[in-house]
């Protein structure tokens, strides 16, 4: 069988004279004529992929700076005390403005995020419980857990947070 790459038996079959001869050894060389390996090859592919990545985000903070410059350039700045004056929901604002809040509203807030996050750990682990090979481990892991969690409940209890008053 004749070599891929030779060819000029073809070319004479064919009736071609002109066919420049092919070379049989490959091009190791990179385009300054330093030799490339497929490591160094793979690599600068690799940092292209990153390269474009990197102008796209160029791009999008020059998007980003040249709109607000051109907001900040373009819109008419005349301050009027009418401008200056504290405004909410199409009120003018009356009395002072510092409103207390009942702090209980908040632990409960706390207290519900507590142990809405913990129960959601314990369908995780339910699932490693049921795997074979975690059994007893795991279980003592989650009643160490949950002693934690009855700890901080019986903390709130006995300090009266949970009193609605």
């Amino acid at each position: 069988m004749a070599d891929v790459t030779d060819v000029t038996g073809v070319a004479d079959a064919v009736g071609l004279t002109d066919v420049p001869d092919v070379p049989d050894v490959p091009d190791v060389h990179g385009v300054s004529g330093v030799p490339v390996d497929g490591s160094t090859a793979l690599a600068s592919e690799y940092f292209q992929s990153y390269s474009v990545i990197g102008l796209l985000a160029l791009i999008g903070v020059l998007f980003v700076a040249v709109a607000f410059g051109a907001g900040r350039l373009l819109r008419p700045v005349v301050p009027t005390p009418e401008k200056l004056l504290t405004y909410e929901c199409g009120v003018d604002p009356v009395g002072e403005g510092w409103a207390h809040t009942q702090v209980r509203y908040y632990v409960y807030a706390f207290l519900y995020v507590i142990f809405a996050v913990d129960s959601i750990f314990l369908f995780p682990w339910a699932t490693v419980f049921a795997a074979p090979g975690y059994g007893a481990t795991t279980l003592v892991e989650m009643f160490i857990f949950l002693g934690f969690l009855a700890v901080g409940l019986l903390y709130a209890w006995k300090k009266g947070v949970l009193a609605w008053a």
